[in-house]
């Protein structure tokens, strides 16, 4: 990771826990690797009154943890300069813009400028018209946006928000991040596919039972009990993350590995998915709300309970479906999708579960390629192999691999990868805007029959793993989940099902 553009970022929110946590560290990160170099600064915004020293103490400490040396995080927190901002103030665009000319004069940026909206969507309009009145994107560089999720809450605002920002930027110069998109495992999936025929040539509804896709949660709504309380899991996570992860396993393999190509395959994948009337939701989605429980002699209470979540509510923590994908790969094929918070573990992986070949029922398992997103990172394949000394049963075999501890620090984080695809104008790991409009078809359908069913919500105690209904769903077609971590608490006396 190597190249290196001459840029200027304007982030809106840099005064914020996305910024903190994520983007300060990982520009330093590109700095070391002189992603950026000389030739780069950056123009933080926000309302509140900083001063530029401040500023950088700010990002200093939210670098710490990576040990810069004094000329470096000097050299480093030169680059940086702080503006107090109210992103409705057309005053405030022409002081921005001055300083913008200012700086790319100074650093030699080339008039390419990347606008960070680190703030809530509703500003996003409203920014990016004051940026083109302003005269500010007007360089002779690249002009980029980027913008955090959620984009929208259904289709008809995600379209507005669109229609707003293409009077102004380009698709091409739209960057929307998925930070998912980011992680290694993710962008592997594709080079796992087209670089082992023995995998690709198995791709399919004649060798595949069933795909599994869990984004698992331990943690509860936290601090975010306010907003989450408006979002809920469906809109949180299934459509974007795990519609773009099932984009990625179900899109056909294009002929050559580029932005247009990719993103047209998965546009393709999207748009096969069954999107579903009232009486089918019912049918193949499940939802759930964490009540209280205990796990591993730990306590935790229930949704309702948390703090500025609504003692009645109705918004779902958990959700469980099989998605149907109509075309002749995947026919048949059952993509089960779990997520929730409170689980009994963090983690999200990736099941592949291959057909039996034979009725023999002495074959105990089935083969299963699993690939671990987070916390390790790895592949593992279960197969079968004969029992010893009995010709008549099998046992299984699993091949493992995980990238140990040493290889996963010095691998980039999500975040950096996606900076730096956005400075080299990469658009290949981000969603585009037709990506977005169908999972938003697709998960619409299931939110607004929801929202006509008053029956009670099902619910599960918190550190487990869903609903007995998320287990019915895939029991009904003779399936069974395949990662199960609440088991092991259960065999122990440390969770009660």
């Amino acid at each position: 990771m190597n190249n290196s553009e001459p840029v200027l970022m304007m982030l809106f929110g840099a005064t914020g826990d996305l910024a903190k946590r994520k983007l300060y560290p990982a520009f330093f990160r590109l700095f070391r690797q002189q992603v950026l170099n000389n030739h780069f600064a950056v123009i933080g915004t926000a309302r509140r009154p900083w001063s530029d020293d401040h500023f950088r103490e700010v990002i200093a400490d939210a670098i710490a943890d990576q040990n810069p040396t004094e000329p470096e995080q000097s050299a480093f927190l030169q680059h940086f300069y702080y503006q107090s901002h109210d992103v409705g103030d057309a005053s405030h665009y022409q002081t921005l813009a001055k300083l913008a000319d200012k700086l790319d004069q100074q650093y030699q940026l080339a008039g390419n400028r990347m606008y960070y909206l680190a703030m809530a969507p509703r500003f996003f309009g409203q920014i990016v018209t004051q940026l083109k009145a302003a005269k500010i994107i007007d360089t002779a560089g690249f002009n980029r946006v980027v913008l955090e999720k959620p984009f929208g809450t259904d289709y008809e605002s995600a379209n507005k928000l669109s229609q707003e920002l293409t009077q102004v930027f380009p698709e091409k110069d739209i960057f929307r991040i998925d930070h998912y998109l980011g992680k290694e495992m993710i962008q592997n999936i594709l080079t796992l596919r087209a670089t082992n025929s023995l995998l690709e040539s198995q791709w399919s509804n004649q060798y595949i039972d069933n795909v599994q896709i869990t984004f698992a949660e331990a943690l509860g709504v936290e601090q975010r009990g306010g907003y989450y309380d408006q979002t809920g899991a469906l809109k949180d996570m299934v459509q974007n993350h795990i519609l773009q992860v099932l984009s990625l396993l179900a899109m056909e393999l294009p002929t050559k590995m580029s932005e247009a190509a990719i993103r047209t395959g998965k546009v393709a994948a999207l748009k096969a998915v069954r999107i579903y009337n009232a009486a089918e939701v019912a049918e193949n989605f499940v939802r759930g709300q964490y009540t209280a429980g205990s796990l591993n002699n730990a306590q935790f209470a229930g949704y309702r309970e948390e703090p500025a979540v609504d003692p009645q509510s109705r918004t779902e923590t958990f959700v469980a479906g099989k998605f149907q994908i109509d075309n002749e790969r995947w026919q048949g094929v059952p993509f089960y999708v779990r997520t929730g918070k409170r689980l009994t573990e963090k983690g999200t992986r990736i099941n592949i579960v291959f057909k039996n070949l034979t009725a023999n029922a002495a074959i105990a398992t089935q083969n299963i390629l699993t690939i671990y997103i987070q916390p390790t990172e790895g592949f593992s394949l279960s197969l079968n192999g004969k029992a010893l000394d009995n010709q008549s049963t099998t046992t299984p075999i699993r091949l493992s691999y995980r990238h140990d501890s040493q290889m996963m620090a010095n691998t980039p984080e999500a975040y950096e990868r996606l900076l730096h695809d956005i400075i080299t104008g990469d658009a290949t790991n981000f969603t585009h805007w037709d990506e977005v409009a169908q999972s938003w078809r697709i998960v619409d359908t299931i939110r607004q029959a929801w929202d006509q069913d008053d029956q009670p919500l099902p619910t599960y105690a918190a550190g487990t793993m869903g609903p007995k209904a998320a287990f019915d769903l895939v029991a009904k077609n003779g399936n069974q989940w395949i990662w199960q971590p609440d088991t092991w608490f259960v065999e122990r006396g440390l969770l009660n099902r």
